[in-house]
């Protein structure tokens, strides 16, 4: 089954306190490109989880974004060193009453809490707990699996769009044969009278007939062309129904399908099988844009 390179997924997963919100969007992209935009204390991790991306959504632009939220009680980084503001607190007591001042105390506590190192910094925890990364690791699972679901039903869509544009083409090759049953009758006249014509010359040239003949059965035979073309049309779709398909491996068909539609218009020389040889074109081309986005 064909997979879309665009996809979407998210998953919020809670477990000890923690809630975690994992968002995975892709994009089309030559090659494998990842973003990831996490917490500072999982940095550590970026590396285990674009192994995780790189294994499971292989190619395309690829963007993580993680959001914790703590549901249960959180220890401050900053607190108060009750010790100190306590021994500011009684020398501005005893400081007031030395010059015969009354101050409230929510005034004198205020002005503690202004002095100098009255505030304790502890240092952030860098550091993932273990049940966390659990949790981490989790939510992003999820959310990858989610994506990968995502680009499933979309590669499905672009599946049935792949067999759409095959049976148009193999519509226009049925015109083409067909026309080209009328367009060889043509073909034999006009070699009929170019014949004739060296043949009443008195300067005849064996050698020169031999050449000419030679030029119109190459120029105008089309046999081998639309034997190929339809066993392209075939090997693409054989191929799409298998899990070997890749946008890769397709393009490239799509490629070899494109050398004999081109070789068919040239050498055919007619009109009308001109216009289905722009149809098919036209149809090749969709083909050509819609196997940038598989992966």
């Amino acid at each position: 089954m064909l997979k879309s390179m665009t996809g979407f997924g998210n998953a919020t997963v809670e477990a000890d306190g923690l809630s975690v919100t994992a968002e995975v969007k892709t994009l089309n992209s030559k090659f494998l490109d990842i973003y990831c935009r996490i917490p500072r204390q999982f940095s550590d991790k970026e590396i285990e989880l674009r192994a995780l991306l790189t294994h499971q959504l292989e190619r395309g632009k690829v963007e993580l974004s993680l959001n914790l939220i703590r549901t249960n009680a959180i220890r401050p980084g900053v607190t108060i060193n009750r010790p100190l503001v306590a021994a500011y607190v009684n020398d501005l007591k005893e400081t007031a009453n030395t010059m015969l001042m009354s101050i409230p105390d929510g005034e004198v506590l205020q002005l503690a809490l202004q002095q100098p190192n009255a505030y304790l910094t502890e240092p952030a925890d860098t550091t993932a707990d273990t049940s966390d990364w659990t949790t981490v690791q989790a939510a992003v699972q999820e959310a990858i699996r989610r994506c990968d679901a995502f680009r499933r039903q979309d590669g499905a869509v672009l599946e049935s769009k792949f067999q759409e544009y095959i049976q148009i083409i193999s519509d226009r090759l049925v015109d083409v044969e067909e026309q080209d049953t009328r367009r060889i009758p043509a073909v034999r006249d006009r070699m009929r009278n170019s014949v004739k014509e060296l043949l009443d010359s008195e300067t005849f040239d064996q050698n020169r007939f031999e050449q000419e003949l030679v030029y119109y059965v190459e120029k105008f035979d089309i046999s081998e062309e639309k034997v190929r073309l339809k066993n392209h049309l075939t090997y693409f779709l054989e191929v799409l129904a298998t899990e070997e398909a890749n946008g890769k491996k397709l393009n490239f068909i799509s490629q070899e399908i494109g050398r004999e539609i081109n070789t068919i218009g040239s050498k055919a020389n007619d009109a009308v099988i001109q216009r289905y040889v722009v149809q098919m074109k036209d149809e090749l081309e969709k083909i050509k844009e819609q196997t940038m986005n598989v992966i």
